[in-house]
């Protein structure tokens, strides 16, 4: 009988299936798994301190210290994952900025701050904007389709939040380094 600490076992059970890939315990550290345990911390964003460079890695499966992706991240707008019906997509507004009032018809929008505070403001109209309140870290914002939006920076420091579309509302792979950038490209139909 084996006497190793094995926290996959279970009274009656030999503890040997743990180690035999063919059974219902998969281990991770067996060498023949060891493949896919080292692509699940190349998906992992914080690989040991070594963080990957933060692209859009839809639509295959991933992981990611959300809240750490999203402090790290500078860009206004960057995709991080684009599937076939959702997307994620990481955030980053300046003191004073916002995201611009904006409405997606067919599209409905998760949103949750992670570092900063400000405003949030929803409508049916855009002329019309009667949902007002304060968010700040932790926040979560939920706006349903067809709904005018926008989010203020009110605070001293950078707004860090992260923004999940259901379907997607960005093409793959996005990345607006500035609010410019963005209004540039969805002006002129790159979006």
């Amino acid at each position: 009988m084996n006497y190793f600490y094995n926290p996959y076992y279970y009274p009656n059970e030999p503890t040997n299936y743990f180690w035999n890939p063919n059974m219902y315990y998969w281990n991770p550290w067996h060498p023949q798994n060891m493949n896919a345990h080292y692509r699940a911390f190349q998906n992992d964003s914080s690989n040991f301190g070594r963080p990957n460079p933060i692209v859009d890695k839809g639509p295959e499966p991933f992981t990611v210290n959300i809240e750490k992706a999203a402090k790290e991240n500078t860009a206004f707008r960057r995709a991080l994952w684009t599937g076939p019906h959702l997307q994620l997509t990481l955030m980053s507004l300046q003191p004073g900025e916002d995201i611009g009032l904006e409405i997606h018809p067919h599209t409905d929008q998760f949103l949750r701050i992670e570092q900063g505070e400000g405003i949030v403001e929803m409508g049916r109209t855009r002329n019309n904007l009667s949902y007002r309140r304060r968010v700040h870290e932790d926040s979560a914002i939920m706006v349903p389709a067809g709904t005018w939006h926008n989010v203020i920076n009110t605070g001293k420091i950078p707004m860090k939040l992260y923004s999940i579309y259901a379907p997607p509302n960005h093409p793959h792979g996005t990345v607006h380094r500035t609010k410019a950038e963005a209004m540039a490209q969805e002006h002129y139909g790159h979006q």
